[in-house]
């Protein structure tokens, strides 16, 4: 009898701006490693110079390649990306929010065998203002046979706006590796002592780069009023950006700045995060939130704005607390409202970690990701 012919393995080319760490990042991170754990041909290319999870990825065995892109439109990026599709083998491209998939779009043009691409859209789309990157983005739509977004409503904002066509897109709810986040006694130990806080603080936190969009001022000038009802609570600010010589200004001047720790760019959130007794994302706008699934994850009662994928992960009262940016004392409502009751904290902890298991974890994700690979090939042909 003839020896069957060799079924190669799924494959995947992960494209993104660069690996520095971020939500989408984290994302790609988890979803890459998770493919090469099932066996397949993945790797990850970044547009920019990076290092974020760049180690983190070579370190699991997902090959990483960097395009060091100098200009709008860099040739040499695009010759590398088409390069490596064709020495790689790799049927599928999975590019990651904007720029990404224009790069991808115009280096797979031509390219034979044909790849089917595959887009991921992580946010709002504020940054689609801009005309010229609007109008790039557009363009690679029409080529790319699927458009996943992270969250209904980003969903819906794409498509009524006619950025994307209904007929390519669908909603894949971001997810994260549940068991990696979890609090024990000797891990919340570990964790206070590493940010150095007390064993009997309560200690509220968020996790974010300290932008204008995550409005960590807001909850900072809340924290006299926090103080006055519970002069144990400490604020940890895990992340990094411009506005945090800032915000510790605004601390200090508000003569909290003993109470805040600004933890800075940490590698290791999912250990620090048991050192929390709640989790706060006072965002502007947002997709759906990886920090706030991987503090849900952990059994984290959370408090978050009422945007974006937010209201699709929190449901009000079950599996934490929304508040409305528009009304002034929303939020200071809602913060109070958990730093009063240990009892309510509980409930919010233990229903947020059954959901996150249930709708949004890496497993679920995975699945679904292959399912959407499989139609794009299917539209391809």
């Amino acid at each position: 009898m003839p020896t069957p012919a060799h079924t190669p393995p799924p494959s995947v080319l992960h494209v993104v701006d660069s690996l520095e760490r971020g939500g989408l990042e984290r994302l790609v991170n988890d979803l890459a490693i998770a493919q090469h754990q099932a066996g397949w041909n993945v790797a990850v290319f970044s547009i920019n110079d990076t290092q974020g999870y760049r180690q983190c990825l070579e370190d699991a065995g997902v090959p990483v390649i960097v395009g060091h892109k100098q200009g709008t439109l860099d040739m040499q990026v695009l010759k590398l990306l088409r390069h490596t599709l064709k020495s790689t083998g790799i049927r599928t491209v999975h590019a990651h929010n904007f720029v990404p998939s224009y790069y991808a779009a115009i280096a797979l043009i031509g390219l034979r065998p044909k790849v089917a691409q595959v887009v991921t859209c992580h946010d709002m789309g504020t940054r689609l203002n801009n005309r010229r990157l609007r109008a790039l983005f557009k363009w690679s739509v029409g080529r790319s046979q699927r458009i996943a977004m992270v969250g209904r409503q980003v969903f819906e904002r794409f498509v009524s706006t006619g950025i994307v066509p209904a007929s390519k897109a669908c909603t894949v709810l971001n997810a994260v590796p549940i068991d990696h986040f979890v609090i024990t006694p000797d891990k919340r130990s570990w964790a206070r002592q590493a940010l150095g806080l007390a064993s009997q603080d309560l200690v509220v936190g968020c996790v974010g780069r300290l932008v204008e969009l995550k409005n960590h001022a807001t909850l900072i000038k809340l924290w006299p009023d926090v103080l006055r009802a519970r002069p144990d609570a400490r604020l940890v600010l895990i992340g990094d950006g411009p506005l945090r010589d800032t915000l510790q200004k605004l601390a200090f001047e508000l003569g909290v700045a003993d109470h805040i720790v600004f933890a800075g760019l940490r590698e290791n959130v999912a250990q620090l995060l048991p050192a929390l007794d709640i989790f706060a994302l006072p965002s502007l706008t947002e997709g759906v939130s990886i920090a706030l699934l991987e503090a849900m994850a952990t059994g984290l009662p959370s408090l978050a704005s009422k945007v974006g994928g937010n209201i699709e992960v929190i449901e009000h009262g079950q599996t934490g607390l929304l508040f409305d940016l528009q009304e002034g004392q929303a939020l200071r409502q809602a913060l109070m409202a958990l730093v009063g009751d240990e009892a309510l904290r509980a409930q919010l902890a233990r229903q947020a970690r059954t959901w996150t298991q249930t709708n949004a974890s890496l497993n679920v994700l995975t699945t679904r990701y292959a399912s959407l690979y499989g139609e794009a090939h299917e539209q391809l042909r």
